[in-house]
């Protein structure tokens, strides 16, 4: 497929050349296509003149009794790449990094990943069933959970995935491609544990199994310690019910693993003594490496951090000087603490500033300001985590497992920005 047959504008096919030769030589760099500039302001509605905005009344609070962002902000949405998947009930859309801010993902933009499509569920007929080595099997209707003491916490969720097609060099061009398969949300719900312990677990309970409602009946082994530790039945985000596509009415949290593990339209957990070995655990969400052997139980989804402005969808349009570098980190295993940028392919690294809430298993937001004096640039991001983890360049994980696997790639990537301040997905050595 050539990149004017791609489906999806601004996205290369998976024939995207690799960029191996290091340093910021321009002759090894072809140049991107156009890139959108801001549209030319109405000099009517600058200063010293009245704004037409300000000469008559606007709407009235009737006018929308659900609260939807700006007509201006209509290109800021989730969106897909045909070729990736089999099927639209069984695809993957993706959140606009490039076009967000903060830490937390608007509840319309988290990217959705289904394999069955989106189960419609009347609440009223919503039902979670506890069975197998328990004391007692029990069925919860969603007003019986949420008579259990409730907490609200804020946890990134990453599919395995994310970042998959980098595993054999720069493929998809667009931060919303290649890294949005994640978002973060504070999830309100029940402790998992105060559910199981209505139950009664037996001694020889050491493994969940929770299914979801779907289609695909999607279905995971979690240990019991996991589930005992900091898994969570939500039923509402950053405030609202879940939104269909997230699971509604309920879902499981699986706080810093990944996201295939939290179970949506949750309907039954089963308790065991062993891993069920389901579909999602032996022929997919495994790591294949170079020997064709498998890393299995690959929960955790490690440190990990992507620069999202500039971007190839979000290229530099103001000209020379005072920029702001902006992206999102995260660690499954605790709390970043520090993140590093370089502007010239890794020669040299600067601290860049976290700003906002660093909570474990959480997305953080960093900046750097730097003056850009119109030359080339290749960024990179590393992110350190509470453990003492250290984001890994790609070539650091290929030489442990080889470029067979799509899951678990955390490792650091290159955007290269060029003199016209548009950017492409590359990768160099």
């Amino acid at each position: 497929m050539s990149k004017s047959d791609t489906p999806e504008k601004g996205i290369a096919s998976p024939s995207r050349r690799n960029l191996l030769k290091a340093g910021l030589a321009a002759g090894g760099l072809a140049a991107t296509a156009g890139f959108a500039r801001a549209a030319e302001p109405d000099p009517y509605n600058l200063p010293p003149n009245v704004a037409d905005w300000s000469r008559y009344l606007g709407v009235g609070v009737d006018n929308a009794p659900y609260g939807m962002p700006s007509e201006h902000e209509s290109e800021v949405v989730r969106r897909s790449v045909e070729w990736l998947t089999a099927s639209r009930e069984s695809s993957i859309n993706f959140t606009p990094l490039h076009d967000l801010d903060g830490i937390i993902t608007p509840n319309g933009l988290c990217f959705e990943r289904h394999h069955g499509g989106v189960a419609e569920m009347n609440p009223t007929d919503y039902r979670l069933m506890i069975n197998g080595l328990v004391d007692k099997p029990l069925i919860f209707t969603l007003e019986d959970l949420k008579r259990f003491p409730r907490e609200n916490r804020l946890y990134f969720l990453e599919c395995a995935a994310n970042s998959g097609m980098e595993w054999r060099g720069a493929q998809l061009n667009g931060c919303q491609f290649t890294h949005g398969m994640v978002h973060c949300v504070m999830y309100t719900g029940v402790p998992l544990k105060y559910i199981l312990e209505e139950a009664g677990l037996k001694t020889n309970a050491k493994w969940i199994m929770p299914e979801g409602g779907d289609a695909a009946g999607m279905n995971r082994s979690v240990p019991i310690e996991k589930a005992l530790d900091d898994c969570m039945v939500a039923f509402k985000m950053n405030g609202e019910a879940l939104r269909p596509e997230q699971g509604y009415p309920a879902r499981l949290v699986v706080p810093g693993w990944e996201g295939n593990m939290w179970v949506k339209w949750l309907r039954r957990i089963e308790v065991g003594d062993q891993p069920w070995h389901a579909r999602e655990e032996t022929s997919k969400y495994t790591d294949l490496l170079a020997s064709g052997k498998a890393r299995r139980f690959t929960w955790v989804m490690d440190a990990k951090s992507v620069i999202t402005n500039p971007s190839p969808q979000a290229p530099i349009t103001h000209g020379k000087g005072q920029t702001v570098l902006t992206g999102l980190a995260w660690s499954g295993n605790g709390r970043v603490t520090r993140v590093d940028v370089t502007l010239d392919g890794g020669k040299n690294w600067h601290q860049a500033r976290i700003d906002g809430p660093s909570l474990p298993k959480a997305l953080h937001r960093f900046y750097f300001e730097f003056d850009w004096d119109g030359s080339d640039l290749l960024l990179q991001s590393r992110a350190y985590d509470d453990t003492g983890y250290v984001q890994p360049t790609k070539d650091e994980l290929r030489a442990v497992r080889g470029e067979n696997s799509i899951y678990h790639n955390n490792g650091i990537q290159t955007w290269h920005v060029m003199a016209n301040g548009g950017v492409e997905n590359v990768e160099i050595s």
